[in-house]
């Protein structure tokens, strides 16, 4: 399958890539610094440029399957701006006229899913969320917002709690009130995950909550 990456540098997006090209997949990463994606491969196109960029973008999307995007807003307090949302906006009307149509992405229980039943977490995390990333929570809003107000057919996965420890292949998903879900995850089950719902139909336009 042909897949691009977005956000292929960071902690995640590097272990997206890695599992897509393990697995025999054709990969293209659009990355601002092709040197911090550290990679190479028979099967890897990197496209340098940055996600306000059209061009590059469009070049990225042209001609692949599904799109998978690890982006996600800078948690420092200091950081102002839309550039994440405004990115996925991009990224979505990019697919649309490129008539690509499968959207994996990432966003966190601060949002919640209309199959979710009441739980703590719609409670707590937005809280918590609005008082220490302020910013951070509106661009989650705003990225996911773009993605589930198009047509696309997308998956977004929810973490919380994202670790460096080694993978276990244990992944629980699912909604909120409905299945047993935790908060904890390893990054590279994350990734795991996330490749996985190339094939994987039960959560077609969804936010499942993930953890290990």
């Amino acid at each position: 399958m042909r897949v691009t990456v977005f956000g292929a540098s960071g902690a995640i997006g590097r272990l997206v890539v890695q599992q897509l090209l393990d697995d025999g997949h054709n990969v293209t990463a659009l990355v601002r610094a092709p040197g911090k994606l550290a990679l190479t491969h028979a099967d890897l196109t990197v496209v340098a440029g940055q996600l306000s960029d059209r061009d590059a973008v469009e070049r990225a999307v042209s001609g692949v399957d599904a799109v998978i995007s690890a982006l996600g807003p800078s948690l420092k307090r200091s950081t102002t701006g839309t550039q994440v949302t405004d990115g996925t906006r991009g990224i979505v009307q990019a697919m649309e006229r490129r008539h690509v149509s499968r959207f994996i992405g990432l966003a966190t229980p601060s949002l919640a899913d209309p199959q979710d039943k009441p739980h703590w977490k719609h409670k707590v995390l937005p809280v918590l969320a609005g008082l220490m990333f302020p910013n951070a929570l509106a661009e989650m809003k705003g990225m996911t917002a773009a993605v589930t107000a198009s047509d696309l057919d997308y998956t977004i996965a929810r973490i919380t709690k994202p670790t460096d420890k080694p993978a276990t292949g244990r992944i629980r998903s699912g909604f909120l009130g409905h299945d047993r879900i935790g908060s904890a995850m390893s990054r590279a089950d994350i990734a795991a995950f996330l490749v996985s719902q190339l094939t994987d139909t039960r959560y077609r336009r969804a936010m499942p909550a993930i953890s290990n």
